[in-house]
């Protein structure tokens, strides 16, 4: 079984990687960007029956940082 936890940092939280993957983006001739907002994906390869409830604990204990950081889960086959 997989699962895929995308982290991206709340919205108000100054994203500099953000911020100058933009500005990269302009010098590169790319007109019309106006924010870039950059996270990580987590993919998980769990045990058969590994709960969603259970992936939501491993983020809230390691894989996120809830204080400025949200979180979705994916699970799948």
């Amino acid at each position: 079984m997989k699962a895929r936890v995308h982290v991206m940092l709340k919205t108000g939280v100054l994203d500099p990687q953000g911020e100058a993957v933009r500005h990269a983006l302009g010098g590169l001739g790319f007109e019309g960007v106006e924010g870039v907002r950059q996270g990580k994906v987590i993919e998980l390869d769990l045990a058969d029956g590994t709960t969603e409830e259970t992936v939501t604990e491993m983020c809230e204990k390691l894989l996120a940082n809830t204080v400025i950081e949200s979180y979705s889960i994916e699970m799948g086959a």
